[in-house]
Parts: structure tokens; C-alpha cells; sequence
């Protein structure tokens, strides 16, 4: 009998944000079901349309989805072979629980960024205490990056080496609309995608721009994609540094693969990151990318090759930055979409992560 599978994510489905992983989610499932396998999926929320229509989903209702997923199987007596979760906090006591009910094969993917000051220390002795009661219950602990691995086997126990692997996320690059735009011509569009709070560093951008002369730049735009918690906040900052005509916010949108290719470069100062889909379907778009060097970013963004990087709240530097590609002192010249063709594609991912059920 082929397996079932569970693949629980703490993550909302929404219409007007199609991205990265969603991507991912709608390719893997086909490949298990090529496989013989028997998916279902638990989502933290769930809209219903057409992207996600091949999925057998279970929507969790913005409720617990860890809770929704034991009840589910209590209820209807469910007992699956394989449990997979992504974006759940790693290494918790959900996953002793899962084990005990019903003994699947449990991969937890972590994809959580860590604080840039690093945990404090009263989470730091949870954290080890955790990977100690916790981690003997699960089978495969997946990292999105090389920095992601590092910090679970730093936060949860070296003893998980074994269990430990890296898969870096991937893209379907054939969807991403290549750069039609000189580089080196005005006006300079600059893009921005991103969950609009304040671990990703937006207000760094706006106060670098508010130290550059814009009345130099009057046709210069930076269009910032994405929602969140913080935008209101970002909307008076803007204001106050009368960035009004040049910053625009647009809100989510499904299509940000087919826009990257109109714009000069991708902005993302962030604070926190593992390996961010963004930044690969930019340099898949053949946009360099302006960021920071946390979490995975130096893995995929070589500073004056693919892209710029400088240290997080670096507002300085950023600035420079920015300048030297208005006043054309900076350039990146090369194709920045050929290592991403070669080496993060979305059918990688899907087949590494699915070897890790095909090998059980």
C-alpha cells in the first residue's frame, strides 16, 4: 500500500500572494501523487481558488494548526505513514505527540529565520532543553540553507547532526519575465517584496533614501510589494521623509515573477532571513539584489557580482549603495539569472525533498 501523507504548514493561502512557495506546494504534491502517495494538507487558512484546486486541503480556519491536525486524526481515526510540516516551530512538543498517536515518519522543515542579537538566553536553555525531550521523535530535521542547519543544530543539540540535512529552496524559473530594462538607464526602478514588518528592515530603506538628494532623481520609483502589520507605520515614515512621489506601496500581488523583469534592482534590507524565495526569483528575473548579509543571503548573493550586501541597519551604507546606482558608479553588468537556472530550480527542490519520502 503506497503511503499517506500529512504536510502541515503554518501558513495562509491567499489568491492575491502567489509566490515561492506556494509554487512549491502545488509541485510537490503532483510529484507524490505521480509517486503512488496520498497527500493532504492542513493550512493555518485557506481561500478557496483555482491555483490550489489539485490539493486535498484542510484548513485549519486561522486557528492552531498544530491542535487542528491531531484533532482531525482523533476525529475521523486517521493514522498517516508520513508527517511533513513546514514553517511549525522546530523541535516542539507537537511533534512527541504526532509520534504517539500515530508513529508516521515525521520531517520537520524548518524555514524560521533567527533574531539578528541572536536568542536571549532564557530561550536559548529552552531551546536545549527542547532538542533534548523532542528531537528523538523526529526523523528528519531539513534546513533551507546552510546558515538554517547551523542554527538548528546550535539551538537544539549537535547530537542532530545525523538527522540533519540542507535542501535550499528552488523557483520555477521558466515563469520569471527576464530584465527588458538597461541597467545603467533612467529612470531607476527599484522593487521591494516583502511582508511589511519590522524585522525586514523597510525603514532602513526609507531613512537611506531620505539622506539622498532625490531632486537629482525626480523619475526615480521604488515600489514596495507585499502587506503586513507594519505598513501604517512605513506609510508616516514615508511621509515624513516626503518620499511620497518616489516610494510606492502596492500591496500583494500574484504576479511578482512577471514584474521583476521592469524593475533595476531588488531591494531587501532585512533583519532576519533563512533563504529567501524573493531574492531567487529576482536573480532569476536577471535583477541583481541589494541586501543584507543575514541568515542565507551570502550563500546566493556575491557582493558586486549578483548583487550588493552590507551589514543590517547599515542605513550608510545602503544609501551609498542606492547612489552609486543612480549616479551609475555601481553597475552590476553580468547575467544574474545563470546560477539560479543551474543550481535553485523548483524540480530540485521537489526532487530532493521527495527523496526524502522515496528513501524510507
Amino acid at each position: 500500500m503506497n503511503k499517506s501523507i500529512a504536510i502541515i504548514c503554518e501558513y495562509v493561502l491567499i489568491p492575491e500572494r502567489i509566490g515561492g512557495m506556494d509554487r512549491f506546494f502545488v509541485a510537490y504534491d503532483k510529484a507524490l501523487k505521480d509517486k503512488g502517495y496520498q497527500p493532504v494538507w492542513f493550512f493555518k487558512e485557506a481561500q478557496d481558488f483555482d491555483f490550489y484546486a489539485t490539493l486535498t486541503i484542510n484548513n485549519a480556519n486561522n486557528k492552531d494548526v498544530e491542535s487542528y491536525f491531531l484533532n482531525y486524526c482523533t476525529l475521523n481515526n486517521i493514522k498517516f505513514d508520513v508527517v511533513v510540516t513546514h514553517f511549525l516551530q522546530p523541535v516542539s512538543s507537537f511533534f512527541k505527540k504526532v509520534k504517539k498517536q500515530m508513529n508516521p515518519y515525521i520531517i520537520n522543515v524548518d524555514h524560521n529565520p533567527r533574531p539578528l542579537q541572536g536568542f536571549p538566553l532564557k530561550k536559548r536553555i529552552k531551546n536545549k532543553v527542547k532538542g533534548l525531550l523532542y528531537g528523538k521523535y523526529i526523523d528528519k530535521l531539513v534546513g533551507v540553507s546552510a546558515y538554517t542547519k547551523k542554527h538548528i543544530l546550535s539551538d537544539f543539540g549537535f547530537y542532530l547532526n545525523d538527522k540533519t540535512v540542507v535542501i535550499y529552496n528552488g523557483i520555477e524559473t521558466n515563469t520569471c519575465t527576464k530584465q527588458v530594462i538597461d541597467r545603467y538607464a533612467a529612470p531607476f526602478k527599484f522593487i521591494v517584496v516583502s511582508h511589511l514588518r519590522q524585522s525586514k528592515g523597510i525603514q532602513d530603506l526609507l531613512k537611506a533614501l531620505s539622506q539622498i538628494d532625490m531632486s537629482l532623481y525626480k523619475d526615480m520609483a521604488v515600489d514596495i510589494y507585499g502587506d503586513g502589520p507594519y505598513k501604517n507605520t512605513l506609510l508616516k515614515l514615508t511621509k515624513a521623509y516626503q518620499l511620497e512621489d518616489f516610494v510606492q506601496f502596492k500591496g500583494n500581488s500574484p504576479k511578482i515573477n512577471e514584474l521583476l523583469g521592469s524593475y533595476h534592482y531588488l531591494i531587501q534590507p532585512t533583519y532576519m532571513e533563512c533563504f529567501s524565495l524573493s531574492i531567487l526569483e529576482s536573480l532569476a528575473s536577471n535583477v541583481p539584489v541589494i541586501t543584507t548579509t543575514v541568515g542565507g543571503n551570502p550563500e546566493i548573493i556575491k557582493d558586486g557580482v549578483n548583487g550588493y550586501i552590507f551589514k543590517p541597519k547599515n542605513v550608510d551604507v545602503l544609501a551609498e549603495i542606492i547612489k552609486g546606482v543612480l549616479d551609475k558608479s555601481l553597475s552590476i553588468t553580468e547575467d544574474v539569472s545563470i546560477e539560479i537556472e543551474e543550481n535553485y530550480t523548483l524540480e530540485m527542490m521537489v526532487e530532493n525533498h521527495l527523496k526524502l519520502i522515496t528513501c524510507i
